[in-house]
């Protein structure tokens, strides 16, 4: 698909991309990040929690297939996100 002028670009599906938002979809059900259509502010505790083991559940199916970048980065957010869940 072509860029036209104005357009914004093409995103890319990609590893990061696929994690970033589960990611952000836990981050907004914690609390942290308000809905990008409502701007609202909402706390969801299932659904973070459903969020977050999605991730973990993708970190055990990806196990030994990630480059040292992608694993350290999805680390680094479930580890991130499990810390917030316990905050909440």
């Amino acid at each position: 698909m072509k860029e036209t002028a104005g357009e914004n670009p093409k995103m890319e599906a990609n590893f990061s991309m696929l994690v970033m938002s589960i990611a952000s979809s836990a981050a907004m059900s914690l609390g942290i990040a308000p809905h990008p259509q409502t701007g609202k502010v909402e706390k969801d505790k299932e659904m973070a929690r459903f969020n977050i083991d999605l991730l973990l559940m993708l970190k055990e199916k990806t196990k030994n297939n990630l480059t040292d970048e992608e694993k350290a980065f999805l680390d680094s957010l479930v580890t991130d996100l499990q810390m917030k869940f316990i905050q909440m």
